[in-house]
């Protein structure tokens, strides 16, 4: 196999998507390429995620060539589970909305809710008396009519992603930054406790 080309890598994981989802996330970047970095900063990118760290099994690997990263046989592809421990966050050129942590299933109450005592307040200190454009996915609780009504209400203009891409919402980056710290930090305790087992092992065997 290493003669013909191929290398043994774990696969890139990319979100399950059907071709009406290709044809919609290609209309949204077409319909964007022009924005300035200006526009751009307008925009508080939000999203919840799970922080939920597997250590360990990487997963399977595929045999592929160099340059066939994205080649659809080649990645491992991404589905959503229920969540058991999820943290809502907003992000902007300004900077960050404080972490919400949600403790039950996220319907368009919780959703609201979380926009007025977390996002509101968040955004009226980034940016003060200036315009923003909110961005969201398209989950149910952020689509729901009471959703849509709450935003109209409050006069905030909404920028939704295409469904199914996490790729395009740029606050996926600052998720990874946080996971890649808390399984480092993680890492580093239980090789502590390790050490400390093993130190009361070796003391109570003498």
């Amino acid at each position: 196999m290493q003669d013909m080309g191929f290398s043994c890598r774990i696969p890139c994981v990319k979100s399950l998507l059907n071709n009406r989802q290709r044809q919609k996330r290609l209309t949204w970047a077409k319909d964007k390429k022009d924005w300035t970095a200006a526009e751009w900063s307008k925009v508080m990118f939000s999203d919840e995620s799970k922080f939920c760290i597997s250590f360990g099994n990487q997963g399977p690997r595929v045999w592929r060539k160099r340059g066939e990263a994205q080649n659809p046989r080649c990645l491992r592809s991404s589905v959503k589970f229920p969540q058991s421990v999820m943290v809502w966050d907003a992000m902007s050129s300004a900077g960050v909305a404080p972490l919400c942590f949600l403790r039950s299933k996220v319907n368009a109450a919780v959703y609201q809710d979380v926009l007025e005592h977390f996002m509101l307040p968040a955004a009226d200190q980034l940016y003060e008396d200036s315009d923003f454009i909110f961005q969201q996915d398209l989950a149910p609780a952020q689509i729901a009519k009471a959703t849509s009504t709450w935003f109209k209400d409050h006069g905030i203009p909404v920028l939704n992603c295409p469904a199914n891409s996490p790729d395009l919402n740029p606050i996926e980056n600052l998720w990874g930054i946080v996971k890649r710290k808390m399984r480092l930090c993680q890492t580093q305790q239980c090789r502590r406790a390790e050490g400390h087992y093993q130190s009361n092992l070796g003391s109570h065997n003498t």
